[in-house]
């Protein structure tokens, strides 16, 4: 993966469904960062299923935010979040997705 830019300007798209956060509409954030950290630690669970993160011309998908949130690039503290099911544990892995 190329160099991510955690300091620019960016829009996250929160939905059920792919569809459904398009027509909602994005939120914007000052930091790619911000909206990480809004998408993982204050968004619903279920709005990420239909996630997308759009910054620098480039569409993120849930996965892939996911990844950012956990990479140990990211420059912004973590919320302490509850343990996660086992299920959601594997959800969760550090690897980059295809």
């Amino acid at each position: 993966m190329t160099q991510f830019d955690f300091q620019a300007p960016a829009a996250l798209f929160l939905g059920s469904d792919w569809h459904a956060a398009v027509a909602q509409g994005p939120r914007t954030f000052r930091t790619a960062a911000q909206a990480l950290r809004f998408a993982i630690e204050e968004a619903a669970p279920v709005s990420l299923k239909g996630a997308s993160l759009e910054l620098n011309g480039q569409r993120y998908s849930n996965d892939k935010i996911i990844w950012l949130y956990r990479s140990p690039d990211y420059p912004l503290p973590r919320k302490k979040l509850h343990k996660p099911s086992r299920a959601r544990s594997r959800a969760f892995a550090i690897k980059e997705p295809s």
